[in-house]
């Protein structure tokens, strides 16, 4: 664990288009009795922490803290950060409200056809859906893949809205009060009663391509598959060629393994495909739910007690 007496100065990276803008996150911590800063990578040589969005080789030599903003951390060396001592801490927990409410959001948007409704709008066109095409959320179901804090919270706002909702993790999960958990190799059984699949799973090599052909193939003709986690959880060319096919009726990304989404991609004009900018977790309060957990860690760092989501 970094040593609590050289967490003095906290550099806030400059990250680009992040929906939280450094100086925003910086503004929020001016409460925090250490001193927080907005630097470039090359610029750390007086800092002993540091809150980024992803891993800059420069961390090693720096800083003893690393602070990411997201939840993933799949580019991070955690061998180097060990052998180094550098601690390193994540987001997990922060946005999966967030992201939950624009899972339910999708959901819905999926279920009365509403994008459609916002095409037509572009051209002021006064047109109803087919009248059989709309359906009800309650009287629906809904696969959550990863019951995590993420998946939880989508399950329990769908629990809510009257769904059947049941799941796959790789762990037993009863505190959901879900009627059915699968684990992970039983994945082709769970989604194929679903009307809805909806993927909050983190991306780990074990998760990477976990929706291919197969299991797009168990899914449904009606089922729509939402993405709110990782582009790299499925396999694009499969779901295009599963939509192109009708093999299902839909999808809601907010994820994709390239991003942005190349603008020849066949997603962005399928009807039924909703394409959101990976921007499930953006909230005018995002910014305050981060600087929470630095300024909590940043004290348990300085008390020399265990940092809340401590990777390394």
């Amino acid at each position: 664990m970094a040593d609590a007496s050289t967490i003095d100065r906290i550099a806030i990276l400059e990250w680009g288009d992040h929906p939280c803008p450094p100086e925003h996150l910086r503004e929020q911590l001016s409460g925090l009795d250490r001193e927080v800063v907005v630097r470039s990578v090359d610029d750390l040589a007086d800092c002993d922490g540091a809150v980024t969005v992803y891993h800059h080789e420069e961390f090693l030599d720096a800083v003893d803290w690393v602070h990411t903003i997201r939840s993933g951390y799949e580019d991070f060396p955690l061998d180097a950060y060990e052998d180094r001592g550098i601690t390193l801490t994540n987001s997990t927990g922060v946005a999966g409200d967030l992201v939950a409410e624009s899972a339910i959001g999708l959901l819905l948007t999926l279920a009365k056809g509403l994008h459609r409704y916002r095409d037509k709008q572009a051209n002021s066109e006064w047109e109803r859906i087919p009248w059989e095409r709309p359906f009800e959320l309650a009287a629906s179901s809904v696969c959550v893949v990863g019951l995590g804090a993420l998946g939880s919270s989508v399950a329990t706002r769908a629990g809510v809205l009257g769904m059947d909702v049941w799941g796959v993790d790789v762990r037993p999960v009863s505190a959901l009060g879900l009627d059915r958990v699968y684990d992970v190799g039983r994945i082709r059984e769970a989604v194929e009663d679903a009307r809805f699949v909806v993927l909050t799973t983190p991306l780990l090599e074990s998760t990477r391509g976990l929706i291919g052909a197969d299991e797009l193939a168990a899914m449904r003709d009606d089922a729509y598959l939402v993405n709110v986690s990782r582009g790299e959880i499925v396999d694009q060319d499969a779901l295009r060629a599963a939509l192109e096919a009708d093999e299902i009726a839909g999808a809601a990304l907010d994820v994709f393994e390239e991003e942005p989404l190349p603008a020849d991609s066949p997603l962005w004009a399928m009807d039924e495909v909703v394409v959101t900018p990976h921007a499930a977790a953006q909230s005018n309060n995002y910014g305050e739910k981060v600087a929470a957990l630095v300024a909590t860690n940043a004290r348990c760092l300085g008390a020399g007690r265990e940092p809340w989501n401590r990777i390394v």
